[in-house]
Order: C-alpha cells, then sequence, then structure tokens
C-alpha cells in the first residue's frame, strides 16, 4: 500500500469505529489497536493523566504483555514528557535513553523503540499514546504527525463520550427526582384547543 493511503486508511477507519463509541475506555482501545495494526508495530498504550498523583494511568493497551503493562507507576513529570511538555518524544534506542523509567522491563519486552505522543483536548493535556517497535525504528515526520492527529482524534472522542455520559447520567437523575409520572405527552392532536361548539351566527359569515 502506498504510504500516503496507509494513513488516510488509517484515519477514515479509526474515525469510522471511535465515531460510533459512547465510552471513553472503548475509544481507548480502539485507538490502541488500530494504530498497532496501521504501524505494523509491537504494541501501542493509551494513556490518561492523573495530576494529583503525577502519573500516568493506563487506560487500553494492544499487543503488551501483562508482566510489561505492570512494571510500575509511570511519573509523566520525570521521565518521557509528551503530557507534560505537549511534544512528541522519540526514542530510537530504549537502552540507551536515560528517560526510559523501566529499562529492563522493555529488554525482556524486547521493545526496541517507542513513539510517545500527547492526547490533547481543548487545549489541555490529558493523556499520552505510545507507540512500540520490537526493531529499531527510526521515526519519520510522517509517522509523528499520524500518530499526533490520531491522538487528537481520540482525545476529543474521549471528550464527546463523558459528555454523553454525563447528560445520560442527568437526565437519569431528573426523572428520579421528578417521577415517571410527572411526566406528560407533548403530542397533541388536530382537534386539541378547538372549541366544542361554536355560534351559529359565526358561521354564517
Amino acid at each position: 500500500m502506498d504510504e500516503h493511503a496507509m494513513y488516510y486508511d488509517t484515519i477514515i477507519k479509526l474515525t469510522t469505529a471511535i465515531s460510533q463509541c459512547k465510552d471513553p475506555e472503548e475509544v481507548a482501545l480502539i485507538t490502541a489497536e488500530s494504530v498497532k495494526t496501521a504501524f505494523r508495530a509491537k504494541g501501542c498504550s493509551v494513556f490518561l493523566v492523573d495530576r494529583e498523583t503525577t502519573k500516568l494511568g493506563l487506560v487500553a493497551s494492544s499487543g503488551l504483555s501483562k508482566d510489561y503493562l505492570q512494571k510500575g507507576p509511570i511519573h509523566f513529570m520525570q521521565t518521557i514528557r509528551e503530557a507534560k511538555d505537549a511534544i512528541p518524544v522519540a526514542i530510537f534506542d530504549v537502552m540507551d535513553d536515560p528517560r526510559i523509567e523501566y529499562p529492563e522491563q522493555a529488554r525482556k519486552e524486547e521493545i526496541a523503540s517507542l513513539l510517545g505522543v500527547p492526547i490533547i483536548s481543548h487545549d489541555k493535556i490529558i493523556g499520552a499514546l505510545r507507540i512500540y517497535s520490537a526493531t529499531p525504528w527510526e521515526f519519520s515526520i510522517n509517522d509523528i504527525n499520524l500518530l499526533q492527529a490520531v491522538a487528537l482524534i481520540c482525545g476529543m472522542a474521549m471528550d464527546m463520550c463523558r459528555m454523553y455520559k454525563g447528560y445520560k447520567t442527568s437526565i437519569e437523575i431528573l426523572k428520579n427526582m421528578r417521577g415517571e409520572n410527572s411526566y406528560k405527552t407533548n403530542k397533541w392532536t388536530p382537534h386539541e384547543g378547538v372549541p366544542t361548539s361554536t355560534d351559529p351566527s359565526i358561521c354564517d359569515y
């Protein structure tokens, strides 16, 4: 497949899939699976920022082992800082880079290179999207741009899902507060509002 066609195809498939999601976790999982498949990568993971603990919380992943995913907390203020500085971070050799927080676990997982980009929504950094390769990968500008575009779509979709769930919850709360019997239909028939009798003299005109 032509390189540009691959990029367009990835965006189209991803946006089509997540447009049908109503849950943020589902958006994250579809994003991780789509990115892994499109890039033919070893794995992909989606994180969300926890401002209180300054950690990245794993939301979804694809292609990575349970042992690697449970390696320990990820401090986004200290190591790979795409979720702090709002810039892409490309690491060609994870075994020779001080920004890797768990190099031994990366070696066991057979991860060679890593690319991370921030997930941004409404000008706020809400998380990070990372892709991992099993062989050394010198990420191109097109690779970085595509992953950034996917991260933006992911962020907007997760926000939309949260709003949808919030509206749905609010409606349910209002229903419970008012009671189902208090809701009346707003439908009307053509005869509603018409007087039951009319002065015959009016009809003479």
